[in-house]
């Protein structure tokens, strides 16, 4: 599956969100045994890092303290069905950060 680059992404830095969002995921990971290995924006959270429902909440609570209300996990996977759910890739939730947090900087005056 193929995702287009949204248009928000230019103005946003993709990779120190893809470099938080890869701190978050470490974070959520930790004292779990298993293997570490490269966050990249192709990594599927189902498959790749075995993040079941519970770790996704916790990703949650942790994007919500590092970009407040401008990023709001759970209305963005409200949209989706299961299936994408299954196989969201940090690329495409990082696209959606670097939406959002654009969004947010031309609401502010």
């Amino acid at each position: 599956m193929t995702t287009s680059r949204p248009a928000g992404c230019e103005g946003t830095d993709e990779a120190e969100v893809l470099a938080d969002l890869t701190a978050m995921i470490r974070q959520v990971l930790e004292g779990y045994e298993g293997e570490e290995g490269e966050v990249t924006m192709r990594t599927r959270f189902g498959s790749d890092l075995e993040l079941e429902s519970i770790d996704l909440v916790a990703l949650a609570g942790l994007l919500e303290e590092r970009y407040g209300r401008a990023v709001n996990f759970a209305e963005f996977v409200a949209g989706m069905d299961l299936e994408e759910i299954i196989e969201l890739d940090v690329g495409r939730l990082v696209e959606h950060i670097c939406v959002c947090l654009k969004a947010a900087d031309g609401s502010r005056p």
